[in-house]
């Protein structure tokens, strides 16, 4: 699951992104305003966002200008139809691509996998990192070597591919079926059992206090996820 952060001040064009984006998966944050979205992009873990240029207290572009300063995600502007300054402006700017308003759902959720796609490809948020770090754990891909607070952990080659999984996902929520797909490449078929299993195992070498985990957490009725430190 990937988090999207929907900035507009129209809020029928946030909530009708939002229906749109959570129907193919995504979670979905939303702000009314440029410093909203600069508030909520730099707290959460966002993998793209979609702004709109006028706006209320901060406009898109500064906003944007912003975030940049601190994380490097893909930005896609909103911009009304026929203002081909505001979308040369936009990329000028920094803006990876843009939408015009009315948009077509199709053609937007298009853009937005496209644009995750080549960031997640290109190392964002940590995918493809042979070094991953999170906290006291330090998971080493190449080595396949963990080591929490410096001393190394031996993990089995299916509880190394779980914590890698949820290492490259920090704070996001997978179900056990998630996870299995991710993990075996293969659909489950009632075997989401065994991802339990081996996160127990996994808690039992990386946690000080299993029952009161610090990494790994559950979220009930959700599934896990790996808790940023």
């Amino acid at each position: 699951m990937y988090n999207i952060l929907v900035c507009d001040d129209e809020r029928d064009i946030t909530d009708a992104l939002k229906i749109y984006l959570t129907t193919e998966g995504y979670k979905v944050y939303t702000a009314f305003n440029g410093q909203e979205a600069v508030d909520v992009a730099l707290k959460e873990d966002i993998q793209l966002v979609i702004m709109d240029i006028m706006m209320p207290v901060m406009d898109g572009m500064t906003a944007m200008t912003k975030i940049r300063e601190e994380k490097n995600v893909p930005v896609i502007m909103l911009t009304a139809k026929g203002e081909d300054t505001d979308k040369i402006l936009g990329l000028t700017v920094g803006a990876d691509d843009y939408v015009t308003k009315p948009f077509n759902p199709v053609e937007l959720i298009a853009r937005v996998k496209s644009q995750i796609r080549r960031y997640m490809t290109l190392g964002g948020g940590n995918i493809e990192k042979d070094c991953l770090k999170n906290g006291g754990i330090e998971l080493t891909n190449a080595t396949k070597e963990v080591r929490l607070d410096g001393e190394k952990v031996n993990l089995t080659p299916t509880e190394f591919d779980i914590l890698k999984f949820l290492m490259e996902h920090v704070g996001n929520v997978y179900s056990p079926r998630d996870i299995y797909e991710a993990v075996w490449h293969e659909t489950p078929y009632g075997s989401e059992s065994a991802v339990a299993v081996h996160i127990r195992h996994l808690r039992e070498k990386i946690e000080i206090d299993p029952g009161n985990p610090r990494y790994i957490k559950v979220i009930w009725g959700q599934g896990y996820k790996l808790e940023k430190q």
